[in-house]
């Protein structure tokens, strides 16, 4: 019953959501460095909505998280995708991608930093409820939004979709106030079932709540297209995994988000 009722509402926002839809440029800044998110919204919508913040995967801010980002406005939700690089900065290629990410993998106070600027243009918004926000990443965003929970934002909770869970601060899991739930691909070589059983090891011993779901025969960037239909090059699109963890994901944000409380836009 629970459930029909979230799949109800959940159609009935779209369909609403889907001929108001607005997207806008945002230019914030991070310290000295100028940064272009990308804001998408339901303009019919006369009160606050549950805010989620969207990190893209290693290139950069590009086509793919901003459509997630309107996916996300299309359920209701206030959605804005940040922008980790600098204003026009995109990966060219994935060896350009590795050297961009690396930065921030390696300087994970200046991760924290960088997202916690994005996560406070979304709290600012007067479009945004500040008492009910999430995060979700892919990839590189995935674990960008994991360090954003181990910093102690304020936040009701963080989605990892195949991103990396490793980090050199386990200390700050005890930290995290939001629930965690990381959607993985079981054959993901690039994080590898070593590094899934550390990653619930440090939230176990924080006595974080979360969650790992796997998808068998999925491997790194399951959920994007671009990423070819050959899983023995590591990376590859899955349709199956994709849709399931479009579901896991919206149901959890529509539970940790309190979205039932809410009978209608505007």
């Amino acid at each position: 019953m629970r459930y029909a009722l979230m799949v109800g509402c959940l159609a009935a926002w779209a369909a609403t959501a889907e001929a108001a839809l607005r997207t806008e440029p945002v230019e914030y800044r991070h310290g000295e460095t100028v940064l272009e998110g990308y804001l998408a919204y339901d303009d019919a919508a006369a009160a606050p909505r549950p805010g989620v913040l969207v990190v893209h995967e290693w290139m950069g801010l590009g086509p793919y998280a901003k459509r997630r980002a309107e996916q996300l406005a299309q359920l209701g939700y206030v959605a804005f995708a940040a922008d980790m690089y600098g204003k026009g900065v995109r990966a060219k290629d994935h060896d350009e991608a590795a050297k961009l990410s690396g930065v921030y993998r390696n300087d994970r106070q200046l991760m924290r930093g960088r997202i916690l600027a994005a996560l406070e243009v979304l709290q600012r918004s007067d479009r945004v409820d500040p008492s009910r926000l999430a995060a979700i990443g892919y990839c590189f965003g995935g674990m960008t939004v994991l360090e954003l929970a181990r910093s102690g934002a304020e936040i009701a909770g963080v989605v990892s979709v195949h991103g990396g869970l490793d980090t050199p601060h386990t200390e700050d899991a005890k930290r995290i106030t939001a629930r965690v739930l990381v959607l993985h691909g079981a054959d993901d070589r690039f994080v590898t079932q070593d590094q899934v059983a550390a990653f619930e090891r440090e939230m176990q011993g924080a006595g974080v709540s979360y969650r790992v779901i796997q998808y068998p025969g999925a491997v790194h960037s399951f959920t994007v297209r671009e990423a070819g239909d050959d899983p023995s090059k590591g990376m590859a699109y899955n349709q199956a995994a994709d849709e399931q963890s479009w579901q896991a994901m919206t149901g959890f944000l529509f539970d940790v988000l309190r979205m039932s409380e809410l009978s209608h836009i505007g």
